[in-house]
């Protein structure tokens, strides 16, 4: 297979959506756990598309777009312009989820993601300011793409400092972060951070 890497287009979006949800169980697929699929794009890569397009970069072979890179030089500026600009119509199209949280659907998890985002801590951010999310499709990974577009975002941004959030349970994310010198930061619960120097 051949593959290329390119600028986003904005015609790329609902594969950005198609790409986050089939990555996004720990990496596997998600389709089967969401009644809304379009939950974690919402989170995870259609704000970058919607504030911030011209930082995203895609692999497509014939098959089409099978992965993509996209993220923020500043963390913090970008979380506030989500507060103004994102979440705001988000929250007036899916409620906030009641009742326990341990009962709550995965949906009901995104949901509330969505009116209670999660803030990156200042221990992460005062020294990695920027962040990334790389998401490959299966038919794209083992094949150096990550470790390319990875090197092809930073060599545009040249970030003061980069970090990415990981499942736990996501081993192999955590191990392609490792070998691309990433360190393990503060824990947090539910995510684990890494950063990497200039």
């Amino acid at each position: 297979m051949t593959f290329r890497i390119r600028p986003y287009r904005s015609e790329d979006l609902d594969s950005l959506y198609a790409i986050s949800l089939a990555t996004g169980a720990a990496g596997g697929d998600a389709a089967a756990l969401y009644e809304d699929g379009r939950l974690v794009g919402h989170i995870y890569a259609a704000p970058y598309a919607a504030l911030s397009p011209g930082l995203i970069l895609v692999v497509e072979d014939a098959a089409g777009v099978a992965g993509f890179v996209l993220g923020a030089p500043d963390t913090r500026a970008f979380e506030d312009r989500l507060e103004r600009e994102w979440w705001p119509a988000l929250r007036q199209r899916y409620a906030a989820p009641s009742g326990a949280a341990w009962a709550w659907t995965p949906d009901e998890r995104r949901r509330h993601r969505i009116h209670v985002p999660r803030r990156t801590s200042e221990q992460v951010v005062a020294a990695f300011p920027a962040h990334m999310h790389l998401n490959l499709l299966p038919r794209a990974q083992g094949q150096g793409l990550g470790r390319t577009l990875l090197a092809a975002w930073c060599d545009s941004l040249r970030p003061a400092g980069l970090h990415v959030g990981v499942n736990p349970d996501n081993g192999g994310a955590l191990a392609f972060w490792g070998r691309c010198g990433f360190q393990r930061l503060a824990p947090a619960e539910g995510v684990v951070w890494l950063g990497r120097a200039p």
